[in-house]
């Protein structure tokens, strides 16, 4: 063969290999039969009640998902981390999660902790979607890669006052965890109240580590102040203590509660809680008002024959469900940048509860109820 015509041969080879297709670089976490999604949540250990009972609706719903095809074929597995209720620790899983190769972080419990994922997520460019947590900084100000699912603490507190002010309480107090957070939340309740024609009385920070007889001189703080219904943000244990004591002293204040803890504080007041009014951001999960809670109770009763209904497992149930709805909008290719596209403009319907999500705001759910606790120790909500 000619020198020329060898030529020609190679020419012809190197062109035939420039025109094959180019094979796209996998986005991290996917592959032909998978989407790995990066999860740091609140166990401790297994002594987190609500996150053992969210881990449990959540996992419930993916294996569903997984035993019907996946999303797009593609089956989820879930990774998952605990953070112990420790902020630091909470961002150092996010950073190793998505260090081995997440898609996407999701589902974390508690502000701090939630917060924490958010600052992770935000520096490195990842999506987080379905944060447990009330806190105003998930949403304000707005941030693009963040996706609350359940309505934030500030819709709780509204509808808390209102419904003090309707029963005749004219004075608000606030007793809230001292960080920045506590304080966000201190303004929203100020704002509450002036919206609903109620007085604000005092707001009283806490540390974690605060005696009972510093919790005796809140509570003084607050008969000062003439407060008639008192809110709370931050530690159910504490917030219990508080109570006991102005039980003990004789008190006349009415407490009320967001829905974080009220399992826990109405279990350890025992009958102390009688009458207590607290938020939900879920539907009752023993009742079949909503189709997201008959749906719920159907995969749950068979997924864990004799395990009882509770707020934790429908809440991780609902927002596994509003995560593989948004994946699926991601396309049959799946990207970062496409999921958070694919939710932009979208009012999801979870089965009675809506969440929406455009450009500019990621709202989620605005759902809040009250539920008040009967002698049983049960929620009627």
């Amino acid at each position: 063969m000619s020198e020329f015509a060898m030529r020609r041969r190679l020419l012809a080879a190197l062109g035939s290999l420039c025109a094959l297709p180019r094979v796209a670089r996998a986005e991290p976490g996917v592959s032909a039969g998978e989407i790995v999604i990066g999860q740091s949540i609140t166990l401790q250990g297994g002594k987190n009640a609500y996150g053992a009972e969210v881990e449990a609706g959540v996992k419930t719903f993916l294996a569903a998902t997984n035993r019907a095809g996946g999303v797009n074929g593609r089956r989820i597995t879930l990774r998952v981390l605990d953070d112990d209720n420790q902020p630091a620790k909470a961002e150092a899983n996010a950073r190793q999660l998505v260090k081995d190769g997440a898609f996407l972080l999701f589902g974390s419990l508690e502000g701090g902790p939630s917060t924490a994922v958010m600052a992770a997520a935000v520096e490195l460019k990842v999506p987080f979607f379905g944060p447990m947590a009330g806190s105003p900084t998930l949403r304000r100000p707005h941030q693009p890669l963040v996706f609350p699912v359940r309505a934030e603490h500030r819709e709780e507190f509204r509808a808390l006052i209102r419904y003090g002010v309707s029963t005749g309480l004219k004075r608000v107090g606030f007793l809230h965890a001292d960080s920045d957070t506590g304080r966000q939340h201190l303004e929203n309740v100020r704002l509450a109240a002036t919206e609903f024609g109620a007085e604000f009385g005092t707001g009283e920070p806490f540390k974690s580590d605060i005696s009972d007889e510093q919790l005796g001189e809140l509570l003084r703080r607050f008969e000062a102040a003439r407060v008639d219904m008192l809110l709370n943000h931050g530690s159910a244990p504490i917030y219990t203590r508080l109570i006991r004591l102005a039980r003990q002293a004789g008190s006349r204040i009415t407490f009320m509660a967001v829905n974080s803890g009220s399992t826990q504080i109405a279990a350890a007041l025992r009958e102390l809680a009688q009458g207590m009014v607290f938020t939900q951001v879920m539907p009752s999960p023993w009742a079949r008002k909503t189709a997201i809670t008959r749906e719920y109770q159907e995969a749950f009763g068979q997924a864990h024959p004799g395990r009882e209904f509770s707020y934790g497992s429908l809440e991780g149930y609902m927002t596994a469900k509003a995560l593989v709805m948004a994946l699926k909008l991601a396309g049959p290719q799946p990207t970062r940048e496409r999921f958070v596209k694919g939710l932009e403009g979208v009012n999801f319907d979870l089965g009675g509860i809506a969440a929406a999500y455009s450009a500019s705001s990621h709202t989620g759910s605005t759902y809040v109820d009250l539920a008040m606790v009967t002698r049983e120790g049960k929620f009627l909500q």
